[in-house]
């Protein structure tokens, strides 16, 4: 133990007292005197010491009955105890039965004394370390369960906002404790609307099994790209999907992010698509695209609620996916307007359109090189917001 230390010498000798001070002193300890029981015992409730060296006679309290108090006292019952006496065994004996934790005669050997000194310390460091040890782990054991069920409910939290939020939103809102982005509000969103071509005439001729099977393959695929970009999954229905960008956070580039996920989406399908026409199965990814204003929050009942988009904007895109074909992407006028001279397209239709009583301008997306202008990581998006 190495270590400074408070020592307390209870001696009615001054010349015993600053001999104790001269050894120990030097070693970095803070020594401390007291010319009788009674105010060594007063210091030592006022300003608890490290370890007491202690005089057996004294007038009036003696050492023992100055020990016996000491280990009498809960606060102060393992505090190290040397007794110092110039007599002999008998006074030994008598500081081991008042409890003291070691003795020595005088005079003293100076090396004796600091070894013993030390030796004491380091023990009673070590009690020190394990009741603070013992304090922490019952504190711990008191707020345990508290903490366990916060845990529960952050993870349950969490778990629900993973169904209609990519992993990242999910967690800034669950680190942030606040799902108020969460209520019903109006912003500009961009709409991606897929789903496969050919699918209703190979899920009525293959086995449930193969069906659940590629659905599996399809979703799993497409769902690490709507993460990846920081899409928003809205719903999934068999092979349709929709998603959507710049909700419940600011996107940068929105459209253009968009674009490039669903790039991504018919290069991924393509991949799928070679293991499918093994199995027989003839199946194309149709993308619609559309920007527009539209009416966001939480929907549903106590015990299920989504996450959705309600809006004219959530129609068209809609509409424009039913319209591709497989393998194409089809933007409504103003998203491609938001990407035009980065995002190479051409003039496709005008198309008539369930719900909307004039023709729709559309562009088919035509090169796949598109570069990533966007300069902002959805992860740094909520400081944005704050």
């Amino acid at each position: 133990m190495t270590d400074p230390s408070k020592i307390l010498v209870v001696d009615d000798t001054a010349q015993n007292r600053r001999l104790m001070e001269a050894v120990l002193t030097p070693l970095g300890h803070t020594v401390s005197g007291a010319e009788s029981g009674a105010e060594a015992l007063e210091m030592i409730a006022a300003d608890p010491p490290d370890l007491v060296l202690l005089d057996v006679v004294m007038p009036e309290m003696d050492g023992y009955a100055v020990c016996r108090a000491l280990r009498g006292n809960p606060d102060t019952q393992m505090l190290p105890i040397i007794m110092l006496t110039s007599s002999g065994d008998q006074d030994k004996v008598g500081a081991i039965e008042a409890g003291a934790d070691d003795f020595i005669a005088r005079p003293f050997d100076q090396n004796e004394l600091i070894a013993r000194v030390r030796s004491l310390l380091r023990i009673k460091h070590y009690h020190d370390t394990i009741q603070a040890q013992t304090v922490e782990l019952a504190e711990l054991n008191r707020t345990l369960e508290s903490r366990v069920q916060a845990q529960v409910e952050e993870l349950e939290h969490l778990s629900r906002l993973r169904r209609f939020l990519s992993q990242q939103i999910a967690d800034l809102i669950v680190s942030a404790n606040d799902d108020s982005v969460l209520d019903s509000h109006r912003r500009e969103i961009t709409v991606v609307f897929c789903d496969l071509r050919g699918f209703t005439a190979f899920s009525e001729t293959a086995e449930p099994e193969e069906v659940m099977s590629v659905l599996g393959e399809f979703h799993a695929e497409l769902g690490k790209l709507i993460f990846e970009f920081g899409g928003t999954l809205e719903r999934f229905a068999g092979d349709a999907l929709m998603m959507f960008f710049n909700d419940p956070f600011p996107t940068p580039d929105a459209p253009l992010k968009a674009v490039r996920m669903a790039v991504a989406m018919q290069e991924r399908v393509a991949g799928l698509q070679a293991g499918w026409r093994r199995r027989g199965h003839d199946l194309a990814l149709g993308i619609g695209i559309a920007l527009g204003f539209a009416t966001l929050g939480r929907i549903g009942f106590e015990g299920r609620f989504d996450y959705g988009a309600v809006g004219s904007v959530v129609n068209l895109a809609a509409r424009l996916c039913g319209e591709a074909l497989g393998g194409q992407i089809l933007l409504a006028e103003r998203a491609y307007a938001a990407v035009e001279g980065i995002v190479a397209a051409e003039p496709f239709g005008p198309l008539t359109l369930k719900g909307f009583h004039r023709p729709v301008q559309a562009y088919l997306v035509t090169d796949t090189e598109i570069p990533d202008t966007t300069s902002v990581p959805v992860a740094d998006i909520a400081t944005e917001t704050n």
